[in-house]
C-alpha cells in the first residue's frame, strides 16, 4: 500500500442546536433530548499524514488538552484498534471553532478523523461501524459522521435528515467556556419538556433551549451576549453554550450585525449547510483515487 507523501486536508464543520428540549433521563444518567442540528460553514481544519510505524501522534492541537484526552487522537486510536490497522498517523488540528461553546468542535474533529482515516488507511469500515465508534467517543459525534443537518432525539444519536431553509447566522462567543457535564447536572435544569414531532415543528410550534436559563444564571457573560444579540433578531444559545446565535436571511444583513459586536466577544458569520463539506471532500478524494 502506498502511503500518503504529504498531509491531506479535511474540514470539521461546527453545528448549531436550533432548539434543545430535555424530555427525560435514562437510568444510566444520559439525558433524552429532541433537537435540530444545523451544520454551518464555520469549521476546524484537520491535517492527516499516514505513517507506517503504527503510532498516533498529535503534531498540533490545543495546548491545554493532553494528547490522551484529545478527541481527534482518541478517534484515530479507536479506529486503529477496532480495524486492526497497523498504520499510524500524524494529526494537526487547526482550531477555528471555539472550545466549550456548544458548537460541537471536538466532536466534529473526531468524526473527521474517523471518516478520513477510514479512507486513508483503507480500513473499509461501514457507516454503521463508524457510527458505533462515534457513539463510543461522544453523543454528538454520530451527527457529524452522518453529515447532514437533521432532527435528532434519544441521546442525540437518532436522527432524520431535514432540508432547512438557506440562511445565515451570526454566532457570538462571549470568551467563556461552559462545562457541559456541570450544566446537565445542575438541579435547576428541567428534564420534562413534552415531546414534539417534526410536523409540529415545521408548522411553527414554539421551541426553546432548556439549558439556556441554567447557563445564563451561572454566566453573566453568556446572558449579556444573548441580550445584545436579541436586539437584532430572535437569539438563542447553542447546545450547552456558551455561544449564542441569531438567524438572518442574507449574508449582508448578518455581516452588518456582526460589525456591531462588542470587541470583548468573538463573532462569526456562518452559512447554514444542508450537508457536511467533509462528505464532499471524501467524495472528491475517492474520485481522485480511482
Amino acid at each position: 500500500m502506498t502511503l500518503a507523501r504529504e498531509p491531506s486536508q479535511w474540514p470539521a464543520p461546527a453545528k448549531l442546536n436550533l432548539f434543545l428540549h430535555i424530555v427525560g433521563r435514562r437510568e444510566d444518567g444520559y439525558h433524552l433530548m429532541q433537537t435540530v442540528f444545523q451544520l454551518v460553514d464555520l469549521a476546524d481544519q484537520i491535517e492527516l499524514r499516514v505513517t507506517g510505524d503504527g503510532r498516533i501522534r498529535r503534531q498540533l492541537g490545543l495546548a491545554d488538552v493532553a494528547q490522551a484526552d484529545d478527541l481527534a487522537v482518541r478517534a484515530a486510536q479507536a479506529l486503529q484498534q477496532f480495524s486492526g490497522c497497523r498504520q499510524g498517523a500524524d494529526i494537526w488540528v487547526h482550531k477555528h471553532v471555539p472550545v466549550g461553546a456548544g458548537l460541537g468542535g471536538g466532536s466534529s474533529d473526531a468524526a473527521t478523523v474517523l471518516l478520513a482515516l477510514n479512507e486513508l488507511w483503507q480500513t473499509g469500515l461501514s457507516a454503521t461501524e463508524l457510527l458505533r465508534l462515534g457513539r463510543s467517543l461522544g453523543a454528538d459525534v454520530p451527527v457529524f459522521i452522518a453529515g447532514e443537518s437533521c432532527w435528532a432525539e434519544g441521546i442525540g444519536d437518532e436522527f432524520v435528515p431535514l432540508m432547512l431553509t438557506d440562511c445565515w447566522y451570526v454566532i457570538v462567543y462571549p470568551d467563556e467556556s461552559v462545562n457541559t457535564a456541570s450544566v446537565f447536572a445542575d438541579p435547576a435544569l428541567t428534564r420534562n419538556t413534552p415531546h414534539t414531532t417534526i410536523p409540529r415543528l415545521l408548522s411553527g410550534e414554539p421551541t426553546h433551549n432548556d439549558l439556556q436559563a441554567v447557563v445564563c444564571a451561572r454566566s453573566p457573560r453568556v446572558a449579556a451576549a444573548l441580550d445584545w444579540l436579541q436586539g437584532y433578531s430572535a437569539a438563542r444559545m447553542s447546545g450547552s453554550g456558551s455561544a449564542v446565535f441569531a438567524k438572518f436571511a442574507g449574508a449582508a444583513e448578518a455581516e452588518a450585525v456582526a460589525r456591531q459586536c462588542p470587541p470583548q466577544w468573538q463573532v462569526f458569520v456562518a452559512r447554514g449547510l444542508p450537508r457536511s463539506p467533509l462528505h464532499q471532500a471524501l467524495e472528491a478524494w475517492r474520485r481522485r483515487e480511482r
